[in-house]
Order: structure tokens, then C-alpha cells, then sequence
């Protein structure tokens, strides 16, 4: 059975309203939700805080509906950025930002986002639902995001509350579609009702109308999100390269070889 994933649950100032939100995931049968702290520079909320772990959160965490085993809480920096220097905080080692499992940018400009895709060392991008974006969603940039395994985050929970934002958010996808034909894609939620929430089929068949195959759907809200976990584990830790070299053999260790171990080494 497919593991299910909803990596932007919006941090809430009130614990409580935060924990039945988190209960009401695991019950639709996400086994993964990233808790999300956003840092809008456009709202002068520069502060980052230090995330809540899941021990401050429950005492006991709630059972994933139908796996019988608890959520697993992760947390997640999204910053909205409109300027170049807005981006600095990422590459900081002092502040609380190294508690963070996983890095998102809310590109406000064409630059910024070719900036995130290329060159940032995040693990999503964010893709804006509630207007018409700004800016061009071009091929070169998409593609090297692709290649340095980052993910493009959909929300749609804004399609599900007003017309005017589920006509802007199917818009807005389907540029994005046309350029990275459904691949790298997350489907995430920003609830914050546990009544905005949707299981992960509803979203899967969401995905349908934001141009998703059946296929890519299922991964946005499944083996997708948990690859995002991964590039953010590989970044925290700098060991998703493994480096190896080609060992020199001595004179002695060559003479000493089968001649039939020679051949096989030659090839």
C-alpha cells in the first residue's frame, strides 16, 4: 500500500487547532505531513523560529488510519521572496533554520524563480494558486530544477474555497504542465480546517483537473513527496554523493592475478 504525503500543514499559533489538523491527516491516511513556518519578507515577518517537535506537539502521536503506526511530523521553511537577498538566510548555519527538515522558496518574479530552480539549495518551489502569475514559466529553468531533484508544490485547497482561485490555480498549473509534463510535481494541501482537508485519492483525482495523468497524480501525493524528504535529508546531511575511486593495482598484485580475473578487469 502506498505510503501518502500532504507536506505544507500551515504552522497554527494555536497548538490545539494545529494537533487536530495533524489528527485529521493521519485519519484520511497520511503517514507524513510536514508542518509549514512561512517567512513572507513582503510582511516584514523576517523572524525564523524554531520549529515545535513532534514531542512538544502530542504526548502520544496519532495511528495513521489503516496502518496501525503513528504520523511521522516533519518541519518545513517556506520563504516568500521578492528580492535576490531575501535568499541569503539559506546558506546561514547559526540560526534555527538548520532544524528545518525541509527548504521551499515562494518566488514572487521570473528572476527569483529562475534563481530557485538553478541555483538555491532548496527542496521545492513553490507555485502561486491565488493570482495570475506574474511571470513566464520557462523550459531551461524548469529543467535544470528537474535535474538537481527539486519538486514543484501545487496547493489546493484554494480550489476548493473560491471559483475565481480554482480558475486561477487550474491556469496556473497547466503552464506549469506544459513545461514539465507532470513530472517532479507535489500536491499539498496549506489547510488550516481539518475540514479543508481531502484524502489522498480526492487529491489524486484533483491533480486530473490541474492536468496530471493518473500515474502523476498518485506520485504527487505519494512516492513524489517522499523523494522531497530524501533531497532534504541528502542536503542536511551533504552525503547524497558518494565519491568513488578507481583503485591502482601494484606490479606484485598484478602478477600474483588469474589471467581469467585479468581479462574480466580489463573490459
Amino acid at each position: 500500500m502506498a505510503e501518502f504525503v500532504d507536506l505544507n500543514i500551515p504552522h497554527l499559533a494555536e497548538k490545539a487547532s494545529l494537533q487536530k489538523l495533524v489528527e485529521a491527516a493521519a485519519h484520511l491516511g497520511y503517514s507524513t505531513v510536514a508542518i509549514n513556518y512561512v517567512v513572507d519578507y513582503d510582511e516584514k515577518k523576517k523572524e525564523i523560529v524554531k520549529p515545535l517537535s513532534p514531542k512538544e506537539l502530542f504526548t502520544a502521536l496519532p495511528l495513521v488510519q489503516g496502518k496501525s503506526k503513528p504520523i511521522k511530523i516533519l518541519s518545513r521553511l517556506t520563504l516568500v521572496v521578492s528580492d535576490p537577498s531575501h535568499c541569503n538566510i539559506l546558506r546561514s548555519t547559526s540560526t534555527n533554520i538548520k532544524f528545518y527538515d525541509i527548504f521551499a522558496v515562494f518566488p514572487k518574479s521570473g528572476k527569483l524563480f529562475h534563481v530557485a530552480c538553478t541555483t538555491l539549495d532548496v527542496d521545492i518551489v513553490c507555485i502561486n494558486v491565488t493570482e495570475k502569475l506574474p511571470f513566464y514559466i520557462k523550459r531551461p529553468s524548469v529543467n535544470v530544477a528537474i535535474d538537481r531533484g527539486i519538486y514543484f508544490e501545487l496547493i489546493y485547497v484554494p480550489a476548493i474555497k473560491d471559483s475565481t482561485m480554482r480558475r486561477y490555480t487550474v491556469s496556473n498549473a497547466l503552464s506549469l504542465m506544459q513545461i514539465c509534463r507532470g513530472k517532479n510535481i507535489i500536491l499539498s494541501s496549506a489547510a488550516e480546517k481539518p475540514l479543508q482537508l481531502r484524502g489522498p485519492y480526492d487529491v489524486a483525482n484533483l491533480g486530473w483537473l490541474f492536468g496530471l495523468s493518473e500515474s502523476n497524480a498518485k506520485a504527487a501525493v505519494s512516492t513524489n513527496g517522499r523523494a522531497v524528504l530524501l533531497h532534504g535529508e541528502a542536503r542536511k546531511t551533504a552525503s547524497g554523493v558518494v565519491y568513488t575511486k578507481k583503485k591502482t593495482r601494484t606490479t606484485e598484485e598484478d602478477e600474483t592475478t588469474p589471467v581469467s580475473k585479468k581479462a574480466k578487469t580489463a573490459l
